[in-house]
């Protein structure tokens, strides 16, 4: 009986950790997110973009032909490929000052959802947060102190955590979360490849506030 009991209460543990494993974490809303993005702008507006097939291919050629970075490892669920996309837009003074795009690629454990914010003069980051995830130890990449790496990144910047054949590192990855690190980078490649083939390259009307 109690060997049974035991036996009862390890697999109990063990399909709360499973479970707690599985379970997706907000750390911040849309609301939140577009305010930790825009806390400086009188104003912020949107408009909604579908992506014409020149822009999905022109944009799928500098992410080395994929809209969704899978990698070896990862054991999260498949992520539908966007072809539409919110570009948040903040005003201060009736000029532009930084655009925003939500963005989700999958990390290690499940989908990570990122924004990210690109100043709209030199066209590089200034701001991103980790919104959602189901990491566990990459969980980490949400924090500042990883995050502020990717501040003043372009397009021409490598935004890696790998070296290799004409790519220089200059991401400093997560201890034993290279996946979610990479996930991270990902996402801001994306973002800056969005923002300059769809939105520096066309002159989006805004259609809403």
């Amino acid at each position: 009986m109690k060997r049974v009991l035991i036996a009862f209460i390890v697999i109990m543990i063990c399909g709360v950790l499973f479970q707690a494993n599985s379970i997706a974490f907000t750390l911040l809303t849309k609301e939140q997110a577009l305010k930790k993005m825009f806390p400086d702008v009188d104003e912020v507006k949107n408009t909604n973009h579908v992506l014409s097939d020149a822009e999905i291919t022109s944009i799928k050629e500098r992410l080395g032909g994929a809209f969704v970075h899978y990698q070896k490892g990862s054991q999260s669920e498949n992520i539908v490929e966007a072809t539409a996309y919110d570009f948040y837009i903040g005003m201060k003074n009736n000029m532009i000052v930084r655009i925003a795009i939500i963005e989700e690629q999958p990390g290690k454990w499940g989908p990570v959802k990122f924004i990210i914010a690109i100043d709209a003069i030199t066209g590089k980051v200034n701001n991103l947060s980790v919104m959602s995830y189901k990491e566990k130890r990459g969980r980490p990449i949400a924090r500042q102190n990883f995050l502020k790496q990717f501040f003043g990144k372009g397009s021409s910047d490598p935004i890696s955590v790998k070296s290799g054949k004409g790519i220089r590192k200059d991401i400093r990855a997560i201890s034993g979360a290279t996946i979610s690190s990479d996930c991270a980078c990902f996402a801001v490649k994306k973002v800056l490849a969005l923002y300059e083939n769809v939105y520096a390259q066309n002159n989006l009307e805004i259609t809403e506030k």
